[in-house]
């Protein structure tokens, strides 16, 4: 077989976000300007790595802050006083040295990364175009609203998303694969950017379970901040203040993941009144491995084959040099790893007309690397430069994937007894279900590196009463529907996945 007819159209599967599992937290460099609300003061939001600060409208206009504090060494500013609002805060620090073993991170990494394919899966039944992601944002967004699951509606959610650890052990255990990846930015000589953070956002006055609360800040270092979600005006200003936080820990690459409709109506209140919303965010910025950048004055305009028999012109990057190199009876594969090598990109390129094939195989063991037949190798590399912007169906996924209970809107069905104590006779909700599991991703990759970015947020709601619907040198172009992800080599978390059908097209 030829080897330069193997490379043709690159359907991507994105895994930029490392949306299996990508290890690590920092602060975007010089950040653009975020897309943030209209603001004076500051309120701060507790992160897995850093306590940044987020700007939101001045203080007459806002309710309290709820926070925790992320690590014994850092300090959060106390919150500005808010008029007629209560300050509620976990007295419960972010641990620092959680009690894990290797082999119960091993196994979440797996989990994790098993639900990314899975993921990656059913959303590709929605279409053949570009598709990118974060299956880790998604994860851990989905493991703090998990810890407020009870019943039926905990087992599905650990069914569909391969939480095998009991609850007493999982959030601890993520608590330690985060803290691993945030050392990804402290590793080396210019290492990769790359900051995970995590924020609720209540509403004003609620009464939350101080040990979900607790849960989360010493597991996820998510700090609660209280907003107003029940009046039209108080809800725009909502959806500026979360956005305004998104933009901020994704370096203006996600300037909104909400927007005033998300919250539903409350009218008449408690029905469809927003109660909670779970936010992660994931941004990644990484050069290539010295001696791996692409050359610019290589890069030059070519065909890429589309899975349709078109053709498309776009800029297309080369080099030659040794790479880590796999392949197979239908597929091609190559590592490209960034500055530090702890992070790489893995690009799998199947053979003509068998893109639907191999997508099918692909499994967790192949994605993270682990299959047999990776050799050192010198490749001739070609590949697209490409920008993907995508927002995804995540609730519609997760619904296909078995999560049932957890989003459906009659009373008595969805068990989040976890978060709010509904027996009791000053609970004003009959319970709370999830309205809906909202997810956007951005990915750039150039001569130089990858900068990606993704937000996921999880919309808590008051039911309503209706349902809603040295071998010699081997030639690699990547010149055809390609996937690819971003995972981190030591602990083989996956934290992007995406596909890349058409470069063409930025979405």
């Amino acid at each position: 077989m030829n080897p330069r007819k193997i490379l043709r159209p690159l359907p991507l599967v994105v895994g930029l976000l490392l949306a299996l599992i990508v290890l690590g937290c920092a602060p975007a460099a010089e950040p653009d300007p975020p897309v943030a609300p209209t603001a004076t003061a500051a309120v701060p939001v507790a992160s897995t790595a850093s306590v940044p600060m987020v700007t939101i409208p001045e203080p007459s206009k806002l309710p309290a802050v709820v926070t925790a504090t992320p690590t014994a060494e850092k300090t959060i500013s106390p919150p500005p006083p808010f008029p007629a609002a209560r300050t509620v805060q976990s007295e419960k620090e972010r641990i620092i040295e959680p009690d894990f073993t290797w082999e119960e991170r091993s196994a979440l990494v797996s989990d994790n990364n098993a639900f990314a394919l899975d993921f990656y899966r059913r959303l590709s039944d929605d279409g053949d175009g570009n598709l990118f992601f974060s299956p880790y944002s998604i994860s851990v967004a989905l493991a703090m609203t998990y810890a407020g699951a009870a019943g039926e509606t905990a087992a599905q959610m650990a069914d569909a998303l391969h939480f095998d650890l009991p609850q007493t052990r999982l959030h601890t255990v993520f608590n330690a694969l985060d803290l691993e990846l945030a050392k990804v930015s402290r590793d080396g000589d210019d290492p990769p950017e790359l900051n995970v953070a995590n924020a609720l956002w209540g509403q004003q006055g609620y009464q939350f379970r101080p040990e979900f609360l607790d849960t989360l800040a010493e597991n996820y270092g998510a700090g609660l901040s209280q907003l107003d979600f029940t009046q039209p005006e108080s809800r725009q200003e909502s959806a500026k203040i979360i956005n305004g936080w998104v933009g901020e820990e994704t370096n203006g690459k996600i300037p909104t993941i909400v927007s005033p409709s998300h919250f539903g109506s409350c009218d008449p209140p408690p029905w469809d009144c927003t109660r909670l919303i779970l936010t992660n965010a994931i941004y990644f910025k990484g050069k290539w491995a010295e001696d791996y950048e692409f050359d610019e004055e290589d890069t030059a305009d070519d065909y890429f084959n589309l899975d349709d028999g078109g053709q498309v012109k776009v800029p297309m990057m080369r080099q030659k040099r040794e790479l880590r190199y796999a392949e197979g009876d239908n597929y091609q594969a190559v590592q490209l790893p960034y500055q530090g090598q702890r992070l790489a990109m893995f690009i799998f390129l199947p053979a003509p007309g068998k893109f639907d094939a191999f997508a099918a195989s692909l499994d967790a063991e192949k994605a993270s690397g682990f299959s047999d037949g990776w050799n050192k190798r010198v490749v001739d590399l070609t590949m697209p430069r490409f920008k993907l912007e995508k927002s995804v169906d995540a609730k519609s996924a997760l619904q296909q994937l078995g999560i049932f209970d957890a989003f459906n809107p009659d009373v008595g069905v969805a068990d989040f007894s976890g978060m709010a104590d509904f027996s009791s006779p000053d609970s004003p909700d009959p319970g709370l279900y999830i309205r809906d599991v909202l997810h956007k991703a951005f990915v750039e990759v150039n001569e130089k590196g990858t900068e990606a970015a993704a937000a996921t947020a999880v919309i808590i709601a008051v039911p309503a009463s209706e349902p809603p619907t040295p071998l010699p040198p081997v030639v690699m172009d990547v010149d055809r529907p390609f996937i690819f992800l971003i995972r981190d080599t030591r602990t083989d978390a996956i934290l992007f996945l995406g596909r890349v059908a058409d470069p063409s097209v930025a979405g």
